[in-house]
């Protein structure tokens, strides 16, 4: 009688996957690919993200300083009388005018234009930095999301199974064919099973808006199933992909532009020293008869003394200031290094435990299943059955989230070799230069 039971029970079972299948079909799943992020992230920088906009904004204000920077300060205009008895004013004038200029001496104006150049340039690249590591966070949201719908779709087809195995069970008990017991725990499992399936829904609906957030898109915008893409190769840590980012980390490339910017403020600071000089003119005329009475050409400059420990107290600040710059840059160049390292490490495990997922433990949990299965059907506990099926869910859970965790490293690795897409990763792995290989006809 059990043996009927449970041949009815894989028919019905075949049939529920079959029909899952098709459903899954007829609307084909979105795999993430490289070129699927790039147009993504193409589409976040077009989609006016704020952030972006932000870090636009800045590097706007920073163009407009470069050309703010004066060469020639207004000029000084006086105007202004005397009142003094009419011989005096007769024959010294009672209007006076006069012009002064500042001339720019010294290459003062030109270092403050290649300090206000070297800002621009610190904002060009926070503005890659912001751009960059948007692009990761898309990235890994997008990977997530994918997790979400292959963790679902896995949940889904569990649910399937405790539906028809119930409905089965339920017909041999009132058949007196199997155990109330049986009943029960499957009943049990399919609530618990319905209940969860609630949270995974709503987690892809949080990984969804997650995408939705970083694209500047409506959060209640639908998105189709999304589908993770094979499991990687291997990407081993070398002293080749180490120096790649060492020179193209965006956090590294912005660190040195501000070295170059703090050089530019040292060099502000030492022209400070040097004396502001001005010429200018005036004219005196009595205003009674318009008649000119003298004018005075006069040369002006200030006098550094009373300040230089000021002016020497300056340039030290400054100078203190471009170190600091260059041991902080010194220090995130060993944290670069380290972060490969430590992110090679997180993908190779990652990838071996997919594979020891695909290869060994799945496999041996859909044999478990089986033989489960046949002792069931031989008057052997449903136990045993829903710890076998437990079991090899787990695993293909397990599988798709150890792909899932291998793709967000490489996310993270991209973006700490200032990388476009997972593709160049590659080409660097094989011993290539993507930046060589993109400029070549």
């Amino acid at each position: 009688m059990k043996t009927k039971i449970f041949c009815s029970l894989s028919l019905s079972v075949a049939i529920v996957g079959s029909a899952t299948t098709n459903e899954n079909t007829a609307v084909a799943p979105l795999r993430i690919t490289p070129e699927l992020i790039t147009q993504f992230a193409d589409e976040m920088a077009t989609n006016n993200h704020p952030m972006l906009l932000a870090s636009r904004a800045r590097t706007n204000a920073a163009a407009a300083g470069v050309k703010s920077v004066r060469t020639w300060e207004d000029p000084m205009v006086r105007v202004g009388a005397m009142a003094a008895e009419r011989m005096m004013r007769m024959d010294d004038g009672d209007v006076f005018y006069g012009v002064e200029q500042k001339l720019p001496l010294f290459g003062k104006p030109g270092a403050m234009r290649k300090m206000a150049a070297a800002e621009f340039a610190v904002e060009v690249a926070a503005e890659d930095v912001q751009f960059q590591t948007l692009r990761s966070e898309l990235a890994i949201a997008l990977f997530r999301a994918a997790l979400a719908d292959e963790s679902l779709a896995i949940a889904e087809q569990d649910l399937d199974w405790l539906a028809v195995t119930t409905k089965v069970v339920e017909e041999g008990y009132r058949s007196g064919g199997t155990r109330l017991m049986d009943v029960l725990t499957l009943q049990n499992e399919q609530s618990r099973r319905i209940e969860q399936l609630k949270t995974d829904r709503d987690k892809r609906t949080q990984a969804v808006l997650a995408v939705n957030r970083l694209l500047n898109r409506d959060f209640a915008a639908t998105w189709p199933t999304l589908q993770l893409p094979p499991l990687a190769d291997v990407v081993s840590y070398s002293e080749s992909l180490a120096g790649y980012a060492l020179r193209y980390e965006p956090r590294l490339k912005k660190m040195r532009e501000e070295i170059r910017m703090a050089e530019a403020t040292v060099n502000v600071a030492r022209k400070e020293r040097w004396p502001e000089v001005s010429v200018g003119f005036e004219n005196r005329t009595y205003a009674r008869a318009n008649d000119l009475r003298s004018t005075e050409f006069m040369v002006g400059f200030s006098i550094p003394l009373g300040n230089s420990s000021k002016y020497r107290a300056a340039v030290r600040r400054e100078e203190e200031k471009r170190k600091a710059a260059e041991f902080e840059t010194k220090d995130y160049e060993q944290s670069v290094r380290e972060e490969v390292h430590g992110l090679t490490v997180k993908i190779s495990a990652a990838r071996r435990e997919a594979l020891l997922y695909r290869d060994q433990i799945i496999p041996r949990s859909e044999q478990a299943l089986a033989s489960a299965r046949a002792m069931f059907e031989s008057g052997g506990a449903l136990r045993d059955v829903l710890d076998a099926r437990r079991m090899l869910l787990e695993g293909k859970l397990m599988y798709v989230r150890a792909v899932a965790e291998q793709y967000e490293m490489l996310s993270e690795l991209v973006l700490c070799c200032g990388l476009g897409d997972l593709e160049a990763l590659q080409m660097i792995s094989a011993g290539a230069d993507p930046k060589t290989e993109t400029t070549k006809p």
